[in-house]
């Protein structure tokens, strides 16, 4: 049975190639490095982190397709470039800067699915849809997040353009979609051989459902109007209340797909 570090493990990779994609994504002419620099920081800490549960903890790591030393070493190698890429957003070397943060998200999808458990049973679809579910949950989480994140920039820079935050927006309503798709197929395939009997599973997936899609749908939109005001402030506290919606439907959804074919 896959234990709760191994969970927490594989969702840390998720936010850690979720948040640096966003961050690549947004318009680095139009925000002042140092949002850069200091959330690199947030995802070195992340990944030190993650990399002490691997080592002490690999020995519950259930139904890997890596050895513990390459996820170690992932998580290792993402905390080291996290602080490169932090230095050299210090300098406002944008160009080197944004690489950086191509390969923090790169090497943190390779992580998260080292740490993932597979189904022995699984078929090709069914990987996949895993592959599908690890990039498109990585997303919503890091759009979640950095959307978040970069709302409170503003307080520091009031005068930084809207349009980053927007993009940010946007990119929240894509990965919805996105994991709308993902999770809805493979609710669908995996409903094909036999629903669960059990009550728990699925108030756990109403709740899954409500809070990591629904709920992180209405906060985007609640967020992309109050941009139009604008108020950046309360546009902020809005993605903060969807960063919260959109964690624990993920880990919902990450203890709920244990053990099933397909993840929902």
């Amino acid at each position: 049975m896959i234990g709760i570090w191994q969970v927490l493990a594989e969702f840390i990779f998720r936010v850690t190639f979720g948040v640096s994609l966003a961050m690549a994504a947004t318009p680095a002419r139009l925000v002042t490095a140092g949002f850069y620099r200091v959330h690199l920081w947030v995802l070195m800490g992340l990944n030190t982190f993650a990399a002490l549960i691997v080592f002490s903890m690999h020995d519950s790591f259930v139904d890997v397709k890596a050895d513990w030393r390459m996820t170690f070493g992932l998580a290792v190698a993402l905390a080291v470039i996290s602080y490169v890429g932090a230095v050299v957003w210090l300098y406002e070397q944008r160009g080197l800067g944004f690489y950086v943060l191509v390969a923090v998200s790169g090497l943190g999808l390779v992580a998260g699915a080292s740490a993932a458990a597979w189904d022995p049973l699984i078929g090709n679809v069914g990987v996949l849809l895993a592959l599908l579910d690890l990039v498109a949950g990585g997303l919503l989480l890091g759009v979640t997040l950095s959307g978040m994140f970069l709302g409170h920039w503003y307080l520091n820079t009031p005068g930084m353009d809207l349009v980053p935050l927007k993009r940010l927006v946007l990119l929240m309503f894509a990965a919805v979609l996105l994991r709308t798709a993902v999770s809805g197929t493979g609710f669908v395939l995996q409903m094909s051989h036999g629903p669960p009997a059990q009550f728990m599973f699925w108030t756990l997936l109403a709740f899954r459902w409500l809070s990591g899609v629904l709920g992180t749908l209405a906060m985007a939109w609640l967020a992309w109007n109050t941009l139009k005001v604008p108020n950046t402030q309360s546009a902020t506290g809005i993605l903060y209340a969807g960063v919260i919606l959109a964690f624990l439907g993920e880990l919902v959804s990450q203890l709920l797909s244990v053990g099933l074919l397909y993840p929902v």
